[in-house]
């Protein structure tokens, strides 16, 4: 069946606030999608952002993001007032997000909301429920809280390796802010689920993004060490990254631990089994971040500066999809992000996983060679994408490629009256990939500013926000006609 779905942060939503939340603006993209004719709506990870406001460096691999509790909710519970809510300053620029007004002043709104909450059976059963990662990631914060927020490998020894006797003595000491991580956590996945079901039942969809690393700063690795390649002294032994690419002459040193693998086999991926549920119940398709690194990764010795003198290191391949195969079946809703540098082993991987990979036009110009990701190239069972949240624009690729390719892309889409962006678009829409999407930046024609992130860089990323007004009857009718046309509408199922 052939569908099509817009990129679309929940971060980058017009909400009120300084952030796109869960609340009013994100139901009013799902009839957005639904008027258009859409059957995904792809968002990036959930978590809570960490180093850089990275929703990919994140405290927990299961929390949510309190950022996008929405506070008219909570309005509307009777947890604040609308003077409580204006009294605090989000940011004064409502097309970017201000994540430093966010820190200093969004958990003090909460911590009001929370003052006047009242627990009820809903709440113990989403604790029972999640304890699994809940009661570890609470008290996780509150030590962060304790200790001014640095990372936890800067925490007094008996911390660091979670001593029983002072791990207990602080539950007991710190319980109050223990019980409002719950709250939040129980408020993040209540307003989520609830809108997760009225895009279902809208007939629109979740895709989901796990990424393949956790942050070093981060519960996963403070509560499970062996899971980790780390040392004695729980020092990563190297960290993770990606050779030098077209993204980045010197690579991408990302920083995260690398997984001790032949623990997670003996233990029969446990850990990786808990977190792949938690996602299917989360989403409805999980795109997994650099999927390619299961077959091989690069591995950066611990302390260097770049990326470039990194090794490739042999990953679990077959063995961990075949678990997960296993363990919920054969059918997985799972897209492998395969891009970047592709062995033969690992398009081996991918083709054995049964799981569509991608194809982004963006990378499809180059006059060096017939590129794989041409559309006369692709087969059906692939992702279509314009660009990825790692991309510029549209419009600010053509502002900066090369005439050569720029004429090379003008040729093959055969530019015309509608603009670069548009006549990309068509070209996503009418390939013969089973699912298209198109980012929310692309189909209102928006230049370099809006980007969402540039690999390697640090301080500008995560930010762009919609003007509400964009989401309008005319753009839905015009996407729903183009959707129609190449027929990938879901209404006509």
């Amino acid at each position: 069946m052939r569908t099509s779905g817009v990129l679309m942060p929940i971060f980058s939503l017009s909400s009120k606030g300084g952030i796109g939340t869960l609340g009013k603006e994100a139901y009013r993209f799902v009839d957005f999608l639904n008027e258009a004719g859409q059957t995904w709506w792809q968002i990036l990870p959930l978590n809570p952002t960490n180093y850089g406001d990275s929703p990919y460096q994140s405290f927990s691999s299961y929390a949510g993001n309190p950022y996008f509790i929405d506070p008219e909710f909570l309005i509307e519970e009777g947890l604040i007032s609308d003077d409580e809510f204006n009294s605090f300053d989000f940011g004064e620029e409502p097309s970017l997000v201000d994540y430093g007004k966010l820190y200093e002043n969004r958990i003090k709104l909460l911590k009001i909301a929370f003052s006047r909450f009242k627990a009820d059976q809903d709440y113990y059963d989403f604790c029972k429920g999640n304890s699994f990662w809940l009661d570890e990631y609470a008290l996780f914060m509150a030590l962060k809280n304790l200790n001014n927020d640095i990372s936890w490998e800067n925490w007094d020894k008996p911390l660091r390796f979670r001593e029983t006797s002072t791990i207990e003595n602080l539950k007991n000491s710190q319980s109050e802010i223990i019980d409002f991580y719950h709250f939040l956590q129980f408020k993040f996945y209540q307003q989520w689920f609830k809108l997760k079901e009225y895009a279902n039942e809208k007939g629109i969809k979740f895709i989901g993004d796990i990424p393949i690393y956790v942050a070093f700063d981060s519960v996963d690795v403070w509560s499970e060490p062996e899971q980790f390649s780390l040392d004695k002294n729980l020092k990563p032994k190297a960290v993770a990254g990606c050779p030098p690419d077209a993204f980045s002459a010197e690579g991408q040193l990302w920083g995260n631990p690398l997984y001790n693998w032949s623990f997670m086999k003996k233990d029969g991926f446990s850990w990786w089994k808990r977190r792949m549920g938690h996602a299917l119940k989360l989403y409805d398709m999980v795109r997994i971040d650099h999927f390619r690194g299961f077959e091989s990764y690069w591995a950066v010795p611990y302390g260097e500066t770049t990326a470039k003198n990194g090794k490739w290191l042999k990953g679990p391949n077959m063995s961990l999809f075949n678990a997960f195969k296993k363990e919920f079946g054969e059918n997985l809703p799972i897209i492998a992000e395969d891009l970047g540098f592709l062995t033969p082993q690992v398009l081996k991987m991918v083709e054995k996983t049964g799981f569509p990979g991608m194809k982004v036009l963006q990378f499809a110009f180059s006059t060096d060679s017939e590129s794989e990701y041409l559309p006369h190239n692709y087969n059906k069972n692939c992702v279509v994408y314009t660009g990825t949240h790692d991309n510029d624009t549209i419009i600010g690729w053509a502002n900066s490629a090369s005439s050569e390719e720029l004429d090379f892309a003008s040729n093959y889409m055969r530019v015309g009256q509608e603009g670069i962006n548009w006549a990309m678009i068509k070209t996503a829409m009418m390939s013969v990939g089973d699912v298209c999407i198109l980012t929310m930046q692309d189909i209102i024609g928006l230049d370099s500013s809006a980007r969402t992130n540039t690999p390697s860089t640090v301080g500008q990323n995560w930010k762009w926000r919609i003007d509400g007004i964009c989401i309008n009857d005319w753009l839905a009718e015009v996407l729903f006609d183009l959707t129609k046309l190449y027929f990938r509408d879901k209404k006509a199922e």
